[in-house]
């Protein structure tokens, strides 16, 4: 062929550089196609295997990425045999190399959002795994914002900036920006514990060793809401919750023990006092609801008082509801089987004893000697 040279320009070789780079570019768009069939024949298989569309969710995320991935790797090859190109060698390079940065960050955030979202809607709810699903939210954000911190790091020292200051600097307004949001960051980190650590859930019956009891209805980043019993709603900041002592009345199980302290007088039997207390216990337990069923009931004397025996009945109510129901019918039975069963249940009593009374006379029967306390 002949070659046509204006001044420095040869045609030939020139056209020849463009066939050459047109079929680099041609290959490529060739291996983008093929990449797209076997990524969907991967797809398909992975389904099959699996049974679910957790294989082809994450493939879907990185395709397009990778597509144009192939895409700028053959259109950067096909500048190299451009000759007229070279002096532009250098930034063709750079925005090789800032488009690549670019897809990868892109392809880690699809695939690290697919994966959580997949694990929090699928795996953890049916496991009941140790990582709470409220977690993923906030974990999946910081993993995709530090990924595109280190991309975007990567292109600012491919463009020849220094990242040190700007390190620098984001330490010290990182530093201070901690400082000014400490308490809302105190509360956000309580609210983690609380979460991951699974110590209180929505629905839950808690008490605070500062007095604040009710039904957990929320359990949010900075703070957690309880319902009382008169139906109002408190708001607790979480750092303060997980500094206190929190008594948790559904934990580990629903199942609640009632305890019922009461005496007799010292001239009771109590052989007799055991008997029929154990009797009225086991009766509420088999005739209420509220028990638990086929649970045994305890009966214990507790000490000497100043007017009786004091002794105690113990048994198990199916919530802290029934509780309340199971006490109350406990307390009602006793008092009346006691009273049937002729044992005295005293009013607090004081011996009184007279200087100058005659010690020969017989004295005072005890029930002369029992005066009412005021």
């Amino acid at each position: 062929m002949p070659e046509l040279n204006i001044g420095s320009f040869n045609f030939s070789d020139t056209l020849w550089e463009g066939i050459y780079a047109l079929s680099i570019l041609l290959f490529f768009l060739l291996l983008d196609g093929i990449v797209y069939l076997v990524l969907h024949r991967i797809v398909g298989s992975l389904t099959r295997r699996l049974g679910n569309r957790f294989g082809e969710r994450l493939i879907n995320a990185i395709t397009w990425p990778l597509l144009l991935l192939v895409l700028a790797q053959g259109l950067f090859l096909a500048t190299t045999p451009i000759t007229s190109l070279e002096p532009w060698s250098l930034q063709i390079r750079t925005g090789w190399s800032i488009i690549v940065i670019g897809l990868m960050a892109i392809s880690g955030t699809r695939l690290i959002r697919e994966s959580l979202s997949w694990y929090s809607r699928y795996v953890a709810p049916r496991k009941k795994s140790a990582v709470d699903p409220k977690l993923i939210p906030p974990f999946r954000r910081f993993l995709v914002l530090l990924i595109y911190v280190l991309a975007g790091m990567l292109i600012l020292d491919q463009l020849n900036i220094s990242i040190s200051p700007l390190v620098a600097g984001l330490g010290i307004g990182g530093l201070a920006v901690a400082l000014a949001l400490q308490p809302t960051l105190s509360n956000f980190f309580a609210g983690t514990y609380l979460v991951s650590d699974n110590v209180i859930s929505p629905g839950d019956y808690i008490e605070l060793e500062s007095g604040p009891r009710g039904y957990v209805v929320e359990v949010g980043w900075r703070s957690t809401r309880l319902r009382t019993s008169f139906n109002n709603l408190v708001v607790i900041p979480n750092s303060r919750l997980s500094d206190s002592i929190v008594t948790n009345y559904f934990g580990p199980t629903m199942e609640i023990g009632v305890l019922v302290e009461s005496g007799v007088s010292y001239s009771s039997d109590l052989t007799q006092v055991e008997r029929v207390s154990m009797e009225v216990a086991t009766e509420v337990i088999r005739e209420l609801p509220e028990a638990v069923a086929g649970s045994e009931p305890w009966f214990g004397y507790e000490r000497f008082g100043d007017s009786n025996i004091e002794f105690w009945v113990w048994v198990e109510a199916t919530s802290r509801v029934g509780s309340f129901v199971l006490k109350t019918a406990l307390i009602k039975r006793l008092h009346q089987r006691f009273a049937q069963e002729g044992i005295e249940i005293n009013y607090p009593v004081r011996k009184l004893i007279f200087p100058g009374i005659d010690d020969r006379l017989e004295p005072p029967s005890p029930t002369n000697r029992r005066t009412n306390e005021e």
